[in-house]
């Protein structure tokens, strides 16, 4: 048996419950406590909803996911994971529908091609399907299309009683711009909720959820928000788009949430309750985003990434200069 003097001596952080001797096992229990509580100060999940029927992209996406739909040679959805891997997370709960399940195969092993692709010495094809391997991944269905809302407050029972990170995998940042760690970082020093901001047209404030906000210290201070309002009751022109760091109580504002259009459980009204009771706060990104959940966006996000690409950027760059004389 441990002594209570060794205890008290090395762990005086830690408390046995009142009654229990402080036997080994626990001390174990006392230690497993301390490193959930540990852990708690770190994001580590990242919540990717994935469930929605990308009507947008009908017919493509009839029997294919959207998220599925390739960006140059991957997929819309592992952007979102190399994104959050670059930011140091790695345990993903992503929030599946029905004919969903390419999702799940594309970030499985594929012993056959890899088997193939070994034999064949493709060793760095082998190396681009394998380098997410070490990633671990929870899938989770979402019985009925109820809106982002709802999607979110399904991952409850995994998420538990930590922050976490929310990426809409049709909004691609900028891959070169570290929007999400800038949130991670603003979160850790603030222990609040962090939303990502993009300033956008007059316009066009009626295309999103808007927020009124003010800069206390240089952070920008969220009041409220409204979603997809008028121009003329529309309080800004922050838009919030695709990033989010909740905290854990954002389930209890979900679950008092009230459906509305469409039957849907919107995550605005919910963060829009959650900012009367703490501070939420937002990072406005100064990296190019895309709405890759249209078609026009979709195609200006696959034209500035093919740009990029070591391999085809060049060659693609003298596609489009020829193409464009042609429409002179």
């Amino acid at each position: 048996m441990l002594t209570p003097e060794w205890w008290n001596g090395r762990h005086k952080g830690l408390k046995i419950p009142r009654g229990q001797p402080c036997t080994s096992s626990s001390l174990v229990s006392g230690i497993f406590r301390a490193k959930i509580k540990l852990h708690m100060k770190k994001i580590r999940k990242t919540v990717l909803p994935a469930a929605g029927l990308g009507t947008r992209f009908l017919p493509a996406t009839k029997a294919s996911p959207k998220e599925m739909l390739p960006l140059v040679d991957k997929p819309l959805i592992q952007y979102a994971v190399e994104e959050s891997m670059c930011a140091g997370l790695d345990e993903f709960i992503i929030i599946t529908g029905k004919d969903k399940r390419a999702i799940e195969d594309h970030f499985d092993s594929a012993f056959v091609l890899e088997d193939r692709l070994r034999s064949s010495g493709k060793s760095k094809m082998l190396e681009s399907i394998n380098r997410l391997n070490h990633l671990k991944f929870a899938y989770i269905r979402q019985r009925q299309a109820l809106g982002l809302g709802h999607a979110i407050w399904c991952a409850e029972p995994f998420v538990g009683d930590e922050a976490f990170v929310v990426i809409l995998s049709d909004d691609v940042i900028d891959p070169d711009y570290p929007l999400l760690k800038k949130m991670i970082a603003l979160h850790e020093k603030t222990k609040s909720p962090v939303i990502a901001l993009e300033e956008v047209p007059r316009d066009r404030v009626n295309r999103y959820g808007i927020v009124d906000a003010v800069s206390v210290g240089g952070v920008i201070e969220i009041r409220n928000m409204v979603e997809k309002p008028a121009l003329d009751k529309a309080p800004s022109n922050l838009a919030i788009i695709g990033r989010y760091i909740l905290t854990n109580d954002i389930f209890e504002h979900l679950a008092k949430v009230k459906p509305g259009a469409g039957g849907e459980i919107q995550l605005t009204d919910a963060l829009r309750s959650l900012v009367k009771k703490r501070p939420i706060y937002g990072i406005p990104t100064k990296g190019k985003r895309f709405d890759a959940g249209e078609k026009l966006g979709y195609l200006q996000a696959t034209v500035d990434l093919a740009l990029r690409n070591q391999e085809l950027g060049a060659d693609f760059a003298e596609y489009l200069r020829k193409r464009v004389s042609q429409m002179k």
